[in-house]
């Protein structure tokens, strides 16, 4: 059968359970839009207004899918548009494919209009990077690159010289049928699981860190943690696996974290790190010859990169606690565990005042994050950005198990909550998406708001405006720097929202937001609500002691600089 060869690697796409491709038509890529064209019945192309929001939102896809996400551009000043979106990907661990535009082979190597080498420009980013060089193999190639991004859960490329695309082929055989007709997990010895409880059974104040790879093996954590007594802390990425307000629950660890989980991570006399790379490793134990902790991950790179590793078991966080929870009850004493639950009740009680505060002329960020609470349905997706809405999030944002949360995890890009929320919505129409962004971050992809509108997605934006870049004014200050331009010029979001064609609301008190809540309920297009917050620190659980020295600098440098007593958070 013969086809032209940009259908041909649509028709691979398909076999992947391709659904949606996100991107922007140029003239380099034409040959591809047009495939698109014809395969409009079949996969949905979704126009964004930047190639940087079309590239996260596939990640973000491939988050809530585990499927490839796949996004486009022109080379040229499109790719170069669309690298930080796949710079999340790479850094976050998910699968995606970009489909990159270059001009016509006749043209390459003359320096041509738009002549930019992408290949040169995604090779670090990329674990499977190719230029397109025959019609014949832009399938195959496609099929490949596919294969390697799910298995190294990362960004492959394709540069495709748009006169390729159009060329008539013989549509080669089918090379992969499914995902699971081509990987494995490895196989976990029983000599490991025999060490691992060994070591569970003698410690005495055993401590579980889990993260995005528990995010599948929910019911085996749940035992896990429950009939061995096991104080848990999860990573950000994988807030809500365990529900917040579970018993055994210390919340998230470092500058997001609370106080009694990092003096329990202090405290530990065994380390459980399941599915995790958590890259802050002040927050571990401090005794790293003396705590032994045992690893699981399905990424034997990651083993002993943060903390000394004294059992590494490769394989699936899922088939670990399965194998360990067959072994029973394997640490009786509760003692530790009790000690945390009532550390951690102190901590619920300041937090819920925090929560009720109405107090001051704006809104306080933890009382709107108890609103969105109030909002949220059982099985919300909130899309979360970076900055002080990470930090408030994080504390007072209780996700559940029937949520899911996204996140620049690693990355940590400001305008990331938007293109998340378009990709929730697109996989996930039926739930309720609430999209958290600060006033910086909404401002650097706010002309997306438009896609949303022009897809009639029903999002929930809430823009939490201070007219500052609040997190970095306090990183500032805890490394003993004087503030420098962290104040921004305010924007009316609501009336952005409505030029967009959504619903705007500007709120400033604690009333005017509560009067909000039956219009929110039930949206039938878009909705953002600008919030005017009060100018409060989300400060870590606990201040280590380089950030004591750092406030204790900023100070003195301000008294003797400026001439005038700094406000501390």
């Amino acid at each position: 059968m013969k086809k032209k060869a940009s259908e041909a690697m649509l028709d691979v796409l398909l076999r992947w359970g391709v659904e949606r491709v996100f991107g922007l038509p140029g003239d380099s890529i034409d040959t591809t839009i047009d495939a698109l064209n014809n395969y409009k019945d079949k996969i949905d192309f979704i126009q964004i207004r930047h190639e940087e929001v079309g590239g996260m939102a596939a990640a973000y896809e491939a988050q809530l899918t585990g499927k490839v996400g796949v996004c486009l551009s022109i080379g040229g000043p499109g790719a170069i548009h669309m690298l930080n979106g796949l710079y999340d990907a790479k850094m976050n661990r998910v699968p995606v494919l970009a489909l990159i535009g270059q001009v016509s082979s006749r043209f390459m190597n003359t320096d041509y209009f738009q002549e930019v080498d992408t290949t040169e420009l995604c090779q670090d980013v990329a674990v499977y990077n190719k230029l397109v060089l025959s019609a014949e193999s832009l399938p195959k190639l496609a099929d490949e690159a596919i294969r390697v991004a799910i298995k190294e859960r990362g960004v492959a490329v394709l540069t495709i010289p748009d006169d390729y695309g159009a060329v008539t082929i013989e549509v080669p055989p089918v090379n992969v049928s499914t995902e699971k007709a081509v990987f494995n997990e490895p196989e976990i010895p029983a000599w490991k699981i025999d060490e691992a409880a060994d070591l569970l059974k003698n410690a005495k104040k055993p401590i579980v860190l889990s993260g995005k790879g528990s995010l599948g093996a929910r019911p085996e954590l749940l035992a896990f943690i429950e009939q061995n007594n096991l104080p848990i802390i999860q990573t950000m990425p994988s807030k809500g696996n365990v529900a917040d307000d579970h018993p055994n629950s210390l919340g998230n660890l470092g500058r997001l974290g609370t106080k009694p989980a990092y003096e329990a991570m202090k405290a530990a006399d065994l380390l459980i790190m399941l599915g995790t790379d958590y890259p802050f490793s002040e927050y571990l134990p401090d005794d790293k010859g003396k705590c032994p902790c045992i690893q699981v991950d399905i990424n034997p790179d990651r083993f002993g990169k943060r903390y000394p590793v004294t059992l590494a078991i490769e394989g699936t966080v899922k088939s670990f606690l399965t194998k360990m929870n067959a072994l029973g009850c394997l640490h009786e004493c509760n003692k530790y565990c009790h000690c945390c639950k009532e550390t951690m009740a102190h901590w619920n009680k300041w937090m819920e005042a925090e929560k009720n505060n109405r107090s001051g002329n704006a809104v306080h960020p933890a009382y709107l994050m108890n609103f969105i609470n109030q909002l949220a349905e059982p099985d919300a997706i909130f899309s979360v950005d970076v900055g002080t809405s990470t930090s408030w999030s994080a504390r007072f944002i209780d996700v559940h198990p029937t949520q899911e949360i996204l996140i620049s995890a690693w990355l940590a890009t400001m305008g990331c909550a938007l293109p998340g929320a378009i990709a929730a919505k697109l996989v996930a129409p039926e739930r309720q998406v609430i999209s958290l962004a600060g006033d910086g971050a909404m401002a650097m992809v706010m002309q997306d708001l438009v896609t949303c509108t022009k897809y009639k997605l029903p999002i929930i934006q809430f823009v939490i405006n201070n007219q500052k870049l609040a997190f970095i004014q306090y990183e500032q200050q805890s490394a003993g720097q004087r503030n420098y331009e962290i104040d921004l010029h305010d924007i009316d979001f609501a009336k952005v929202a409505q030029a967009c064609g959504a619903e705007g609301y500007d709120v400033h008190n604690a009333d005017e937001l509560d009067a909000l809540m039956p219009k929110l309920k039930d949206p039938k297009g878009p909705v953002l609500i600008n919030v005017y917050v009060a100018d409060d620190a989300p400060l870590p659980g606990k201040i280590v002691w380089d950030e004591a020295k750092g406030y204790a600098k900023f100070v003195v440098s301000t008294i003797v600089k400026d001439h005038k007593v700094p406000d501390l958070p």
